[in-house]
C-alpha cells in the first residue's frame, strides 16, 4: 500500500510518500513543490497541479492524506492554502485516489501520542518511526511525512 501525505501551501507544498510493506512503514521519498513569489497565482497553482500529477503518476498512491485547513489570522495566506487544497483534491479525484483529511492535533496525537506535542517532538518521532538518519528537511516535507504516518496509524 502506498500513502502520500500532503502539507498544502502556495509557496511550498510538502509531500511524503510512504509504502506499507508487511505492516511496516517504509519511506519512499519526500520533499517540496515550490513556487516563486511574484508569479501570477494561477501560474503557481498550475505548477503545483503539474508537480502533483507527476508525483501521483510516479508513485501511484492507494490513499492521500491531507492536512485540514484551520483558520489563520492571515486571511490572505489562508485563501492561498485553500486554493492549493482545491488543486490537491482535484488531482486526487481525477485519479480516483481516496482522500482523508486530518487536523494538526490529530496528526500530533497519532504520531507522538499527544495532541499537544511541539514540532520538534513530531519530527523526532517520524525520524525514529521511519528509521531515518536525520530529521527530514524542510519542515514542510517532515510535516507531510507525519500526515502520511497519521493516516497509516488511523487505518490500523
Amino acid at each position: 500500500m502506498m500513502i502520500i501525505g500532503i502539507d498544502p501551501g502556495l509557496a511550498r507544498l510538502g509531500y511524503g510518500v510512504i509504502r506499507v510493506d508487511r505492516g511496516t512503514a517504509v519511506p519512499v521519498c519526500y520533499g517540496c513543490l515550490e513556487t516563486r513569489a511574484g508569479t501570477r497565482p494561477a501560474e503557481r497553482l498550475l505548477e503545483i497541479y503539474t508537480g502533483l500529477s507527476f508525483l501521483f503518476d510516479r508513485y501511484p498512491p492507494d490513499a492521500l492524506a491531507v492536512e485540514k485547513l484551520f483558520f489563520s489570522k492571515n486571511i490572505t495566506s489562508a485563501m492561498g492554502v485553500s486554493e492549493v487544497r482545491g488543486i490537491v483534491l482535484l488531482a486526487a479525484e481525477q485519479r480516483g485516489i481516496p482522500v482523508t483529511e486530518y487536523t494538526p492535533n490529530q496528526v500530533k496525537q497519532a504520531v507522538t501520542g499527544s495532541g499537544r506535542a511541539d514540532k520538534a517532538q513530531v519530527q523526532q518521532m517520524i525520524t525514529r518511526l521511519l528509521h531515518l538518519g536525520e530529521v527530514p528537511q524542510p519542515d514542510d516535507a517532515a510535516d507531510a511525512l507525519s500526515i502520511a504516518l497519521c493516516h497509516i496509524h488511523v487505518m490500523r
